[in-house]
């Protein structure tokens, strides 16, 4: 992929959102300000990301943050890396990285907040590990839970107490609970993936963005940085050796359902190859859990299912919009950064195969213009892969890649 063939395009995008007085006069629906998957937030860090390479304005880009803190910030133990105070404290660190002295007395005082809510919350934990309880999304996954403020605080905050507590709680959340033969995962949950989609009894989620893979992700990304805490180790080791068992071989090579529910039986057939439950998404976290435990033979099957959940019919043609999390962008960043931690130049070379897709889908007009399903995503992935080269600002570890 070449900067020439989707210079076009990014412009094209940017300039979409260029209109940074649209937002606060109520043409995106109120109350997302700080949503860093739907709102101002996400397209903020777009403008960041351009003004940090010298590509964009920015003075457009504190137009965004300004919009995404129009609204009151939630600091209660509810808010997650994608709403409230974690997530303006997260665009806010970029913003102060990219363009210093102008947002660090107010990210400090968002993360103090961050911190304490952490705080709160891992207290709240003890008591249902003890009794055994079922845990909730809430607990651990990236968009609302321990998982997404720990992936903050590693870049934030990585030598405070609250990191290490959820590093440890992490590890915890790998001991099954129940007792005698009802016993489950430590990371199943008693509620369902989503409303339409019922799971009676209560599931195991395995998606990047909600499940344990996640998790996964996060005590890998923390351990290859260097910061570790007991067990974390084993519990990178239980949750690999559980995901290998349930694993899903076929002609369509192997895969991961999305879930498991309480009769035992995998969520459906190879769900789309996409970053937030399909099997790129998981991959990711195997190859990140294989490179800290050097697991030569774990890395190769990691990296094995997403080179042919790229290419093959099975996955492939379920991809039908280009947004990061269910499209073609955040399919094609899951793998522009596998291909960045592999010694194998297969899973290299298949990257155009993915990436010429995402360049027919991008063109497609939208009139979403966040993060996480519309321009400012795709907009942000295109011009990472139109340089080949990682995020100036980071903008992506809200996606627990890298």
């Amino acid at each position: 992929m070449t900067a020439a063939v989707h210079d076009p395009i990014l412009n094209g995008l940017v300039e979409s959102l260029a209109d940074d007085q649209g937002y606060p006069d109520g043409e995106v629906t109120a109350g997302r300000a700080q949503s860093l998957g739907q709102g101002a937030a996400g397209i903020a860090l777009l403008h960041l990301e351009r003004a940090a390479t010298g590509a964009g304005d920015p003075a457009r880009a504190h137009a965004w943050i300004r919009a995404a803190a129009s609204e009151p910030v939630s600091a209660s133990t509810r808010a997650g890396l994608y709403v409230g105070a974690p997530e303006l404290a997260f665009v806010l660190d970029i913003a102060e990285r990219t363009l210093p002295g102008r947002y660090a007395h107010h990210r400090d005082r968002l993360l103090d907040l961050v911190v304490r809510a952490v705080h709160q919350r891992l207290d709240a934990t003890q008591d249902r590990l003890r009794a055994g309880r079922p845990a909730h999304f809430g607990e651990y996954d990236l968009i609302s839970g321990l998982t997404g403020l720990g992936r903050l605080l590693l870049r934030a905050r990585p030598d405070g107490a609250a990191l290490g507590r959820i590093l440890e709680h992490l590890v915890a959340l790998t001991d099954p609970i129940g007792h005698g033969s009802d016993r489950r995962p430590g990371w199943w949950v008693d509620h369902d993936p989503d409303p339409q989609l019922p799971t009676p009894g209560g599931h195991a989620n395995f998606g990047l963005a909600h499940g344990i893979s996640g998790p996964l992700a996060l005590l890998s990304i923390a351990h290859n940085a260097g910061h570790t805490v007991e067990g974390q180790l084993d519990a990178i080791a239980t949750i690999t050796e559980h995901l290998r068992s349930i694993a899903q071989a076929g002609p369509a090579g192997t895969w991961w359902p999305q879930w498991i529910a309480a009769t035992g039986h995998p969520h459906g057939h190879p769900p789309r190859p996409s970053w937030c439950y399909g099997t790129p998404g998981i991959a990711r976290a195997i190859q990140l859990a294989a490179i800290a435990t050097g697991d030569t033979t774990l890395q190769h099957v990691a990296e094995d299912a997403l080179a042919v959940s790229l290419i093959h019919p099975t996955h492939r043609d379920q991809l039908a919009e280009p947004g990061l999390c269910h499209g073609w962008a955040g399919t094609c960043l899951t793998a522009w950064h596998a291909t960045r931690d592999t010694a194998d130049p297969d899973l290299a070379r298949l990257l155009p195969t993915a990436t010429a897709p995402f360049a027919a889908a991008a063109t497609q007009a939208t009139a979403d213009q966040s993060l996480l399903g519309g321009a400012a995503g795709i907009a942000l992935v295109a011009n990472l892969l139109a340089t080949d080269a990682a995020s100036t600002t980071g903008w992506d570890q809200c996606l627990l890649l890298n």
